[in-house]
This record gives C-alpha cells, sequence and structure tokens, in this order.
C-alpha cells in the first residue's frame, strides 16, 4: 500500500513537473509579447520540453526503485519471520507479513497458512481417534499434550451439547476456569446466540462442513478483543461431536483497520496539495489582467504545495525503510540557522490563516550540527505542523532553541487541545491517533511522530512530550552537538 502511494507520488510529481514548465513557457510567453519579459531562455520551447522529459524520466527511475526496494523489504521481512520461528514464535498471526510487499511475502503468508491448515487437520484426525478408539487412554494422553500445547483454544463438545475437552487456551479465551468447563452445556461458555446455534447444529450433525464467526469481546485488563470461532462437526457416521477452534484475532484487524485508515488518510493528504495547485494554476491561465499581485500569491501557494507534497512522499518513504529496517543517515554539515529560517518561513503562512501566533525564540547564534538535513528538516516540519495543526484558532505556538549538557534543544510549545497522559507514548507508534474527540475532524496519517522519533534517535537525540489536556504540550527535540570522539562543531555566523 506504501508503495502503491509512492508510485502515484512520483507519476503526479513528474505530470506537476511538466505542467509547471508550461505554466511558465505561457507566462513569459505574455510577458514578451507586451515588452515585460527579461529573460529569454525562459521562452524556449526546447528548454521547456527538455525540462518536462528530464522530469517524467526522473519518475520512471524513482518507479523502478522502489519497485526493488519493494522486493528487498518483503524478502528482509520473511528473514525476520524465520528468525522469529526460530526462537520459539509459532503464532500465525505473529509470521503473516504484509503481502503488498511482492511475490515473496505472499509466498510466504501461503506456507504459513497452509502449515496452520494442515496443523488444524492433523488434531481433528487425533481427536476423531481418540473419541472411536476402544481404549482411548493412550491416545487421549498423546492428544492432551498436543493440545495443551497449542496457543489457539480447541473445545470438544458432545452430541449432547456438552463440553467433554477443552485445552488452557480455549480456558483463557473463554474467562473461565478450565477445571469448571468440562460437562458443562457449551450454551453456558458460548453465550452468543448465532455461535450456540452452530454448535448444536455441529454437535447434532445437522452441519458438516466448517462454519466460522467473529465476534468482539470484552477481555479483563485487555479492552475490546476480536475472537475467531471455527467449528466442524468431528464424525459424519454417528453424529456424535463437535470441535470448536477458538483463535484471537486481535492484531490482524486492528493492523487490517490501521492499513484501511492509513490508505485513506494517504489519498486525502495527497488530493488537497494537487487541488490547491490546480486551482492557482488556472487561476493564472485565465487571468488576463496580468496582476503581478494575483500571480506572485499564486506562485506563492503553488510552490507550498509542492513543498507539502515532498514531505507526504518523504515520509511515506521513510515507513517503508523503517519496515524493511534501511533507513539510513546522510551526513553533513546542517546551517540550524538557515534551516530554522526555512522552517518558520513554511509555516508562517498556515499559522496566519488561523490566526494563531507564531514566536521562534533563537539565541544570537546557532551550531552547525553533523546529520543528515533533510530529516532533522521532516522532524521539525513534523512537530511545528502538529502544533498549528491542533492549536485552535488565536491561540500561540512557540519554538524555544538552547543549547546546554552539549545538546541542542528545540522545543515546540503550544496551548492546544493537549494529550492524555496514558496516550503520550502511543503518539509516537505508527498509524496511531489520538482518541480525543476534537480531531475527529482534522486530517493525519499518524507517521509523522513515528518517524520523527526515529530519525532523531538515529542522530543520537531524543523527542519527549509533556502535555495537560486543554492545556497545552510541549514536544522536545534534542540532538548532540558533536559525535562521540568528534571535536565540537563550529557556530554559525
Amino acid at each position: 500500500m506504501v508503495w502503491a502511494g509512492l508510485s502515484v507520488g512520483a507519476v503526479l510529481a513528474a505530470t506537476w513537473a511538466a505542467g509547471t514548465a508550461w505554466v511558465w513557457w505561457r507566462h513569459h510567453q505574455a510577458a514578451q509579447a507586451i515588452g515585460a519579459a527579461q529573460q529569454a531562455s525562459w521562452n524556449d520551447p526546447t528548454l521547456i520540453g527538455l525540462a518536462g522529459g528530464g522530469a517524467l524520466v526522473l519518475a520512471w527511475w524513482g518507479v523502478a526503485c522502489h519497485r526493488a526496494s519493494r522486493r528487498l523489504a518483503g524478502m528482509s521481512l520473511v528473514y525476520d519471520a524465520l528468525g522469529s520461528q526460530a526462537a520459539g514464535e509459532s503464532s500465525s498471526d505473529a509470521l503473516l507479513i504484509d503481502e503488498s510487499l511482492g511475490q515473496e511475502a505472499r509466498a510466504w503468508n501461503a506456507i504459513i497458512v497452509e502449515r496452520e491448515a494442515a496443523l488444524r487437520r492433523q488434531i481433528e484426525e487425533k481427536a476423531a481417534r481418540v473419541l472411536n478408539a476402544s481404549s482411548s487412554g493412550e491416545a487421549a494422553s498423546e492428544l492432551t499434550g498436543l493440545c495443551d500445547a497449542m496457543w489457539i483454544g480447541l473445545v470438544i463438545v458432545d452430541r449432547d451439547g456438552r463440553i467433554t475437552y477443552c485445552n488452557g487456551a480455549a480456558a483463557t479465551l473463554l474467562n473461565r476456569k478450565r477445571e469448571d468447563l468440562p460437562g458443562r452445556p457449551a450454551s453456558e461458555c458460548f453465550t452468543d446466540p448465532e455461535i450456540s446455534a452452530q454448535i448444536a447444529k455441529a454437535a447434532s450433525g445437522a452441519c458438516h462442513h466448517r462454519v466460522m464467526h467473529e465476534k468482539q469481546v470484552d477481555t479483563p485488563g485487555a479492552g475490546k478483543s476480536t475472537l475467531r470461532y471455527s467449528l466442524k462437526s468431528l464424525r459424519k457416521d454417528d453424529q456424535g461431536a463437535a470441535f470448536i477452534v477458538i483463535e484471537d484475532f486481535t492484531q490482524q484487524k486492528v493492523a487490517e483497520e490501521s492499513r484501511h485508515s492509513f490508505a485513506a488518510q494517504v489519498t486525502h493528504e495527497l488530493r488537497t496539495p494537487l487541488t490547491n495547485m490546480r486551482l492557482y494554476v488556472d487561476t493564472l491561465l485565465e487571468d488576463e489582467s496580468e496582476d503581478p499581485q494575483l500571480r506572485a500569491k499564486c506562485l506563492n501557494v503553488v510552490s507550498t504545495e509542492i513543498r507539502r507534497l515532498e514531505r507526504v512522499v518523504a515520509d511515506m518513504l521513510s515507513v517503508s525503510e523503517m519496515e524493511a529496517g534501511s533507513i539510513t543517515l546522510r551526513r553533513d554539515d546542517v546551517r540550524m540557522d538557515a534551516l530554522l529560517e526555512e522552517i518558520e518561513a513554511d509555516h508562517r503562512a498556515p499559522a496566519q490563516d488561523k490566526e494563531i501566533a507564531l514566536h521562534f525564540d533563537l539565541p544570537p547564534k546557532l551550531p552547525v550540527l553533523d546529520g543528515d538535513r533533510d530529516k532533522i528538516s521532516m522532524a521539525l516540519h513534523n512537530l511545528l505542523g502538529n502544533a498549528i495543526k491542533y492549536t485552535p484558532a488565536g491561540g500561540e505556538v512557540r519554538v524555544i532553541v538552547t543549547e546546554e549538557n552539549g545538546q541542542l534543544a528545540i522545543m515546540v510549545k503550544d496551548n492546544g487541545i493537549g494529550i492524555k497522559p496514558e496516550e503520550a507514548e502511543l503518539i509516537f507508534e505508527k498509524f496511531y491517533r489520538a482518541k480525543d474527540k476534537r480531531i475527529n475532524g482534522i486530517t493525519g496519517s499518524g507517521l509523522g511522530l513515528a518517524i520523527a522519533r526515529q530519525v532523531i534517535r538515529l542522530h543520537g537525540g531524543d523527542i519527549s512530550v509533556s502535555s495537560q489536556i486543554d492545556k497545552g504540550s510541549t514536544f522536545t527535540l534534542t540532538l548532540p552537538l558533536s559525535r562521540s570522539g568528534s571535536m565540537p562543531l563550529r557556530a554559525a555566523a
């Protein structure tokens, strides 16, 4: 899904580059007609064609690169899953990976699903042999040991609808004591009417095919959980029993919902700047008065939206790198004075649109850091963008920069809606968004803070937060002034 978004982003970026070149060409043609053009080079159609062609070549190159990276990401996740399995992980939920990463991921998931199906068939066959065996003592002991080692719940119900066996996982998932379950009617433990009816059909032999049912239940200490029930008649001849498998499907359900939410949010994040650019480009094309103020405003908006698109695509690429474990830093000198000046310029207009007072409290001199400028910029954009986004109109956002204990600290303070204490760490997880109802109408992918903390930690720093509901939040980004063993870095003039 992330890679599909990158493909769209690459193609859209190329299309926009070609369109921008064409708009500039039109503008300078008009300007030349009235004698205002000063540089003939902008009016050269060959130059415009070369720019558009170059943008298309770059888009093709980006698509080819992301396809290769996607394959590597899939193979990397398969390798990680093999390591988890070797370490003792046996849950299919934990071993399955995202199939959108390519044929290797799909092949791996097929193996895991087939293994799970084979294990279920083996258990069902052994259970049937136990029920039909004339001397079942040894077989029952073998089956009990096998079933007790399972992480999924296993329950056997006789033809009268009473539980004859359950393993420890089933008792846990049903929130019952294991010793209290044998001999009890299944309807007392499976309280959902639909599930109880299906168990009765399977036990009586009225239904021989496997039936699956999902239900959300309250789990003590864990909130809501999604359980999947698989029911099947054990014997067809004497119609004497039913076999029930219970699985905790919560993690897969959450992951699926997160992917859907991410797709919807990213689509909106891409559509909004594209729509704005189209509107202002149309305004430029239709402007017959050639008002210089209108032209400057349109071009400024288009430039701002292009940078916004770049940040969205950069976030998506960073997530893919994080998932593949391949995120790296391209270190160089980072002039913090120039970087903070650029960030202030980018966010000044959005703050003014919301009537938010934006202040930068900077020392007379700022250091030159050793790090990845693009990734540090991305982290700061996320922090400041969130502060403006979640601060109501008329509020205040303040950026305070200090140096102490060999670190550069950048605090982003706001007097916005705030964050609940129990969510202070959760907001740094991928796809997580606070449960405050006031942010329902505010767009966001739930990725920015997760990526920001990851890249800052790669620099040897960190991001922390302190917040109070309805009083505001303070995010503090810290970066080391120099790497271990290196000389102190110079100050920017």
